[in-house]
């Protein structure tokens, strides 16, 4: 992955994903001259690899419960198969 900027480290998931939709819809209306286009596409491919790694980080935290041999519950991975 592409080193990010600093501000895109710093945004939250839901910030991040809001300026990417943002660009996305700037960049498909076709309002942005070419050197802006392609500013903003770099900027948006950097929000998306930031959505997807906080996306796989919560991935990786979520548990679920479930009940081991012994009928006392336990925690394993969740499983998004």
């Amino acid at each position: 992955m592409a080193k990010q900027p600093a501000d895109i480290k710093s945004l939250s998931f839901e910030k991040a994903l809001a300026e990417l939709e943002a660009i996305v819809q700037k960049l498909e209306s076709g309002e942005a001259e070419l050197e802006a286009s392609i500013a903003l596409y770099e900027r948006g491919a950097a929000l998306k690899a930031h959505c997807e790694a906080k996306l796989k980080s919560a991935q990786e935290k979520i548990e679920k419960i479930v009940v081991g041999e012994n009928g006392k519950p336990k925690t394993e991975p969740a499983s998004f198969d």
